[in-house]
C-alpha cells in the first residue's frame, strides 16, 4: 500500500496495464485469436478449426432447453454449472 504522498501506479505499472490493454482490445471475442493476424487476407487459410464440446456447456444447454420445454420463460435466465463430485 502506497504511503501518502506515494503514486498509485508505477511508470512500470501503468506501462504493463497499457499493454494489456492493447493486447485485449486485439482479440476476437468468439475464437480469441488476434484481430490483427485473423483478419489479415493473406491469412484466411492459415487457420484450422476442430469441433469439440464443452461437456459443461451441454449440460447447462440442456437444463436451458428442459427449462423451455416445461414453459419457463429463457428470457434473461442464466444457468449456474457445478461440476459434479
Amino acid at each position: 500500500m502506497p504511503g501518502p504522498g506515494e503514486p498509485l501506479w508505477l511508470d512500470e505499472d501503468r506501462a504493463w496495464a497499457l499493454a494489456l490493454t492493447e493486447v485485449e482490445g486485439d482479440v476476437c471475442p468468439d475464437c480469441g485469436q488476434p484481430w490483427s493476424e485473423a483478419s489479415k487476407i493473406d491469412n484466411e487459410y492459415a487457420y484450422t478449426a476442430e469441433v469439440v464440446r464443452c461437456h459443461a456447456c451441454l449440460a447447462g444447454a440442456q437444463a436451458a432447453h428442459a427449462h423451455q420445454k416445461r414453459g419457463g420463460d429463457a428470457r434473461g435466465i442464466h444457468v449456474a454449472i457445478s461440476k459434479r463430485r
